[in-house]
């Protein structure tokens, strides 16, 4: 699995998140939502720094990352994030 992060998401997460060089950002798996991998699940962002990675990539100096705990949500997928300027956010694009 790996993860790709846009040019413009990277925009994004320095903007709205003050995420900076050496911070980490995490994706991880909440219950509820609109999420389109797994059913009854989706997931959220916060900035903070890796406990147990799994996955991880590095973008702008930034680690962005997924928790071994969390790694089922994605079956094994790639996954991109992107920014979407019409709707003024973030979406997340998997293959």
């Amino acid at each position: 699995m790996n993860i790709d992060i846009t040019e413009n998401a990277l925009s994004w997460f320095q903007t709205e998140l003050g995420a900076q060089p050496g911070d980490g950002v995490q994706f991880f798996v909440r219950y509820g939502g609109c999420g389109n991998i797994q059913s009854g699940f989706s997931l959220g962002v916060v900035k903070k720094n890796p406990e147990d990675p799994g996955v991880t990539v590095k973008k702008g100096d930034i680690t962005f990352f997924i928790e071994k705990k969390d790694e089922w949500y994605f079956e094994n997928r790639d996954f991109e994030v992107n920014f979407n300027k019409d709707k003024d956010e973030i979406e997340f694009h998997h293959n």
